[in-house]
């Protein structure tokens, strides 16, 4: 104890060295994960309204379409942990936190895989699209280690939904998932995106949508199974029509 006392004292006389250290120590304490951002709730509801704002501006602001779903989430998150907690699977994930990843993935194993089977038709959709399992952005205002890593996942598993319902990654598609999530998560960030995000679709596909896509989006968002109680990554032989049914998700129209 001494020598700690000893060795600080110095430091302390020089100036302000000791209350910085202090304050560093503060800030670690609250910093409850790597890339945590702790934040009160003033500065979230500031967050929340840039973040709304910014993406209803423009929908493919995905960093800002991720502030959001982070600092409107408090009671959705929570409801989906303790689902996760109470379903076999989904504890399983729970306590050995997979992460989807192009680290993670085996790539060239998932494309031999039969046509049809998730992984197969998960790397197609990833290729088809051009997009990455990469891009999915880490976790910093929630200030809470498990939450984060359930919207984390939630994240992570965003392609696969688009895989089991066969949308695409353009706006229609984007609209379609985000009604199915909505019903299934209760995100506040979803429900936005399914309501907001036709106003930019044409009005065949308007059409289109409101008859026939969304009724079976919130369907089959009513019907399925938590879709965060699935590990995946150990069902990528599996077809895609035996996880669709198996999880509850009707035949796209």
């Amino acid at each position: 104890g001494r020598a700690c006392l000893s060795h600080s004292e110095p430091r302390a006389r020089d100036g302000s060295s000791g209350e910085e250290e202090e304050e560093e120590e503060e800030e670690g304490r609250y910093q409850l994960y790597p890339g945590h951002i702790p934040t009160s709730p003033l500065q979230k509801a500031l967050l929340a309204a840039g973040s709304a704002f910014m993406a209803l501006c423009d929908p493919y602001r995905h960093d800002m379409v991720a502030v959001l779903g982070e600092t409107t989430g408090c009671l959705a998150l929570p409801n989906l942990r303790d689902k996760m907690k109470h379903h076999p699977e989904g504890y399983r994930i729970l306590q050995e936190r997979p992460r989807i990843r192009l680290s993670t993935l085996d790539m060239a194993r998932l494309r031999g895989l039969p046509d049809g089977s998730l992984g197969r038709e998960y790397v197609r959709f990833l290729e088809n699209n051009k997009v990455s399992p990469d891009t999915r952005m880490p976790p910093k205002f929630v200030d809470d280690e498990e939450l984060a890593y359930v919207i984390q996942r939630y994240r992570e598993v965003h392609d696969l939904m688009h895989t089991l319902l066969g949308m695409p990654a353009n706006m229609l598609g984007e609209v379609v998932v985000k009604w199915f999530e909505a019903i299934q998560t209760g995100l506040p960030m979803c429900v936005l995106g399914a309501a907001f995000g036709p106003v930019r679709l044409s009005a065949r596909k308007l059409q289109v949508l409101a008859t026939e896509l969304v009724p079976w989006a919130i369907r089959s968002g009513r019907n399925a199974s938590c879709i965060l109680n699935v590990y995946y990554e150990q069902r990528w032989e599996q077809p895609v029509e035996s996880l669709r049914e198996e999880i509850g998700i009707f035949p796209p129209p």
